[in-house]
């Protein structure tokens, strides 16, 4: 048995699918899918839809059947598309009659671009949803729960609820604070270097790293560095190597007539006014790839959410490389910032690690 997941289409946003494998029981039947089991299939149908959603959560769902077999399984379509839930159910057809559906995010219930979701699980006969967490969008916040249990549905929440807050981080992020997800991404030598004294800096790592940080530029609704970095090295600021839509760009300053980042924005006020802006403009995720003086900005200001950094196995030797953050150095080992490594993986030839705060910046509208 196969099961037909949400479009996973290029710029153009057509609707092309990818197939996913429905989980079987140990004994190889296909029956008797629990709820953890049909939660990941949920999570993994969500991931491999994460540059397409925004500003919606990219969300994975799917239909265990009154035989305990995956009937279908959905993720979230481009803005406009359909929502997870939906498309689970459209799959399921007649199975989802008494079946139980397992969704990532609390099920909608307002009528936005699409109608209410709970309004079609009622009506396609779900006696049972499994929810992941809940949506702290206003607009939900409980209310969908509330609406499938008035119904009589059974409703259950919490199943692997902490891999789904960390995978849909920058979207729970947005709505909670109103501000984007910042991510700062890094590219530097073993000994912290990302330029050698005479500016040059490609390449430290190697195309698969490459290739993985344009995916997180793909993911992210805007991207910003600096002027200097614009006149410098004339970047595009593109998604490249990998299918996804190219982010809104930004530049600290102004960027000279005929730069490859323009059309852009331009900015010289706060950093704090810009990330009102931009959340207010429904930017998800902001991706930091700056030089050191925007890096040490947005570090500085204690409003980075995680750092993703690619770590070469290069050394540049001695003192004079230039460093990965700007700024003023700590004083004392007592002032040095600390976090937590949250991931560590190789990529080619390099690391990805990726650091989060000991205690995230609370920040709000």
């Amino acid at each position: 048995m196969r099961c037909l997941s949400a479009p996973v289409s290029g710029a153009g946003r057509r609707r092309d699918f990818v197939v996913l494998p429905c989980p079987r029981s140990p004994d190889g039947s296909g029956m008797t899918i629990d709820d953890t089991t049909a939660m990941t299939t949920a999570l993994a149908a969500a991931a491999a839809v994460r540059a397409r959603t925004s500003p919606n959560p990219w969300v994975g769902a799917a239909i265990v059947s009154v035989g305990g077999a995956i009937a279908g399984v959905g993720a979230t379509e481009p803005p406009g598309g359909r929502h997870a839930e939906i498309v689970a159910l459209d799959i399921a057809g007649d199975a989802a009659t008494g079946a139980t559906l397992v969704c990532t995010l609390e099920p909608c219930s307002h009528h936005g671009r699409t109608p209410p979701c709970t309004d079609a699980i009622i009506a396609a006969g779900i006696r049972r949803v499994v929810v992941a967490i809940t949506d702290p969008d206003a607009r939900v916040a409980g209310a969908g729960i509330d609406a499938l249990r008035r119904a009589g549905i059974d409703v259950e929440l919490g199943i692997l609820a902490a891999e789904a807050e960390t995978q849909l981080a920058p979207y729970l992020h947005h709505r909670r604070t109103g501000r984007p997800y910042v991510i700062c991404k890094l590219a530097m030598t073993a000994d912290g270097g990302i330029a050698a004294p005479d500016g040059t800096s490609q390449w430290i790592t190697g195309e698969a790293a490459r290739r993985d940080a344009h995916r997180l530029r793909a993911e992210s609704d805007a991207i910003v560095v600096g002027a200097g970095t614009v006149r410098a090295d004339d970047p595009a600021l593109t998604v490249r190597h990998v299918e996804g839509d190219d982010p809104l760009r930004v530049v600290l300053g102004s960027a000279p007539p005929g730069a490859k980042v323009h059309p852009c924005l331009e900015w010289t006020d706060s950093l704090d006014d810009l990330l009102i802006e931009l959340g207010g403009q429904g930017v998800v995720q902001l991706m930091v790839e700056g030089g050191a003086r925007v890096v040490g900005s947005f570090h500085t200001a204690g409003l980075v959410d995680r750092y993703v950094l690619y770590l070469a196995p290069a050394l540049f030797g001695g003192s004079d490389a230039k460093a990965a953050v700007g700024g003023t150095t700590a004083a004392t080992i007592a002032d040095v910032w600390r976090g937590r490594f949250d991931t560590i993986e190789r990529v080619g030839d390099d690391l990805r690690i990726e650091l989060i705060p000991n205690a995230p910046p609370t920040k709000g509208p």
